[in-house]
């Protein structure tokens, strides 16, 4: 298991066929305001890639934007709500098909309101993590072991996760809910950056 460092863009090839796991590291939580600074992804393998992009990045990241645009590959988030909206504001793709963790979780795990990916790991996988860089700045002109090691975190586990999320889908009958759940965020996305971030158009309010 290693974790690679690229800059602006993923290198062609190394990534085998299949889902990916993917998640990104910001300035912050507001999309349009807080540039996207780290694209994490895997193939669940073994490795993790950090592509990191600076500050005057114009993100023309050719090989990257090609796995998460494509209509074949499955990419794996935590989530997926955030990402999407980032990836699509900065590189300009929609990373779909996609799953997300957090969802299934929310789906499944009915019995806890604790559905963030520290508990997803040590409840299904028997794993620890550490969120302790969750909040570091990531725009630096470096980025330390510590924050490497919890950007690849990230991503390590999904292919995992969303194996014993699908048993629990499919045992409690909301796989096909689940499913309509992750057709429906990038749309939900683009409302995020459009401006619905905190407005539920579904409610009767």
């Amino acid at each position: 298991m290693a974790v690679h460092f690229h800059e602006e863009d993923l290198p062609a090839g190394v990534l085998a066929d299949g889902p990916v796991a993917v998640d990104t590291e910001t300035m912050g939580l507001v999309t349009i305001r807080d540039r996207l600074c780290v694209v994490q992804i895997s193939d669940g393998q073994g490795d993790e890639h950090l592509v990191r992009f600076g500050p005057e990045s114009t993100y023309d990241a050719p090989n990257l934007k090609a796995v998460l645009a494509d209509p074949d590959r499955l990419k794996l988030f935590h989530f997926a709500r955030f990402d999407l909206a980032a990836i699509e504001h900065y590189l300009g793709v929609m990373a779909t098909p996609c799953y997300c963790t957090k969802i299934a979780s929310k789906l499944t795990r009915t019995y806890t309101d604790r559905h963030g990916l520290k508990m997803l790991v040590e409840e299904l996988l028997g794993e620890n993590i550490s969120k302790a860089q969750q909040s570091s700045d990531w725009g630096g002109p470096e980025l330390s072991d510590a924050q490497r090691d919890y950007a690849a975190s990230d991503v390590r586990y999904l292919h995992r996760i969303k194996d014993e999320l699908d048993r629990r889908l499919a045992r409690e009958g909301r796989t096909g809910l689940a499913e309509a759940c992750f057709g429906f965020l990038p749309t939900r996305a683009r409302l995020d950056v459009a401006g619905w971030a905190d407005h539920d158009i579904f409610s009767h309010m």
